[in-house]
């Protein structure tokens, strides 16, 4: 069978091309090894309970109306209304690190506030390093690498400060040790801290339901349970692809959601061999934690806590299996959104995905067991106790995000190295999602629009 465009992987980048070919009559397929959408936003039910995979909280929050902004520019490009995704903005979060906490909310002069008072001789430096973020084309399919490091050294002189700024940024969208590439860091720096977060109504799982449906409206094929085997090279294009029972579907088109590294080995190995390929290791271990209260009952009214606990941010691969100095900690109750009958609390830590992959499944239930015990410890050092409200937990690990994503290591930002023009060496073969580089909820759904609308739409841009 023959499409206009197969694409690979049902997650949010995936589903937004298929909806923006869709919408203009190509004939398009998109295939998800899962039977279930949403990738690394994903959900699951336990226990009749629902959890987000991957969602704390959405980030690039703008009102209703305003049309230049991300998320205006992809509810325009997907023919959505902006009271379609139930958004409810966050109440207010922090940054916490020793001797010193930066509040912020959708409000960016709170945030730039908090800085004044708290280092008061950086604020003429941040200022005018709000004011390059701002100037900055990070839209731009051709920009290299810049080190955010040496960019923000030009403007503060307080290490601590800089070091504030990276820890959410980086949590949220850096695939690097360490540094980030300062288009990277100019994304983040606008999503969190110039927009905003929020939360959807019902969770991911009712955004993802609007895309699937919306893309069968306009007559998108999609198959679930559906991996590929192969991509059949000819002539430097790809002429069909097998799935996993065998079927072979053909395509002008393919656009892939499923990582850089993770595409190329779907090709002929002896064109792509393993060491032109750079696989991700910044991987995380997640707890979510059912309350019989509601946390701000307890003294908790947060909605995100971004911690450290050196003055110092470390954010690599750490020697152990999870790395507690740091961590993010959100709350799903502190969002201004209706009461929900049961508090959830959600804890997330740096994690080794090579020692958690090298273990036996008793071994692996073991670490669960002992890393919650010991994350619940971490937290509570600067949270209220809330471990006699428990009422049910469940953690997931670098293994549980390999499973939904299929990036190697459990790698949630993919590959370090981006390919921002989503093209690959093979001519009718393209990336979009987190290899492409656009990070986010709403950034990787406007990467797979993007894509869609230069390669797909053949747009000019």
């Amino acid at each position: 069978m023959k499409y206009d465009a197969i694409i690979l992987g049902a997650g949010l980048s995936g589903l937004a091309a298929g909806i923006r070919l869709a919408c203009f009559d190509k004939k398009v397929c998109i295939v998800e090894k899962h039977v279930e959408i949403g990738g690394l936003n994903s959900f699951y039910q336990m226990k009749d309970r629902w959890f987000d995979v991957g969602l704390h909280a959405m980030t690039n929050y703008s009102p209703k109306g305003v049309r230049s902004s991300p998320l205006g520019k992809l509810l325009k490009q997907l023919r959505f209304k902006h009271e379609d995704f139930q958004l409810c903005q966050q109440k207010e979060s922090e940054i916490s690190f020793p001797g010193v906490s930066l509040r912020f909310s959708n409000d960016f002069e709170l945030f730039r506030q908090e800085i004044s008072e708290k280092f008061p001789n950086q604020i003429d430096g941040f200022d005018q390093l709000t004011q390059r973020i701002r100037d900055h084309d990070d839209l731009s399919l051709k920009s290299g690498f810049l080190s955010s490091r040496s960019v923000l050294a030009e403007y503060l002189t307080e290490p601590k400060l800089a070091e504030m700024l990276f820890c959410p940024l980086m949590f949220y969208g850096n695939p690097q040790a360490d540094d980030m590439d300062f288009t990277q860091f100019t994304i983040m720096f606008k999503a969190i801290f110039l927009e905003g977060f929020a939360k959807p109504l019902g969770g991911m799982r009712h955004i993802l339901k609007l895309m699937v449906d919306k893309y069968k409206s306009y007559g998108g094929e999609l198959r679930l349970g559906r991996a590929v085997k192969s991509l059949n090279l000819s002539s430097e294009e790809v002429n069909s692809v097998t799935l996993s029972k065998g079927e072979e579907l053909q395509a002008e088109t393919v656009i892939s959601s499923i990582g850089y590294a993770e595409t190329m080995r779907l090709c002929a190995p002896e064109k792509f061999p393993e060491d032109s390929l750079q696989d991700g290791e910044i991987s995380f271990v997640e707890s979510q934690y059912v309350l019989n209260v509601q946390p701000s009952e307890i003294g908790y009214d947060k909605s995100i806590v971004f911690f450290n606990t050196k003055d110092e941010f470390s954010y690599r691969k750490p020697k152990e299996m999870v790395d507690l100095a740091s961590g993010i900690v959100c709350c799903a109750n502190n969002f201004d959104y209706p009461k929900e009958q049961e508090g959830l609390i959600r804890f997330t830590f740096l994690a080794n995905p090579d020692l958690w992959f090298g273990l036996s499944r008793t071994e692996y239930k073991e670490a669960k067991s002992y890393w919650q015990k010991k994350t619940l410890e971490a937290v509570v050092g600067f949270l209220p106790d809330f471990r006699d409200s428990v009422v049910f937990l469940d953690t997931f690990t670098p293994k549980t995000i390999k499973k939904f994503t299929g990036h190697a290591n459990g790698a949630v930002y993919g590959s370090p190295v981006k390919i921002r023009d989503g093209k690959t060496p093979v001519k009718n073969l393209f990336i979009c999602g987190t290899d492409q580089g656009f990070l986010g909820i709403i950034g990787a759904t406007l990467s797979g629009v993007t894509v869609a609308n230069i390669y797909g739409l053949k747009a000019s841009y």
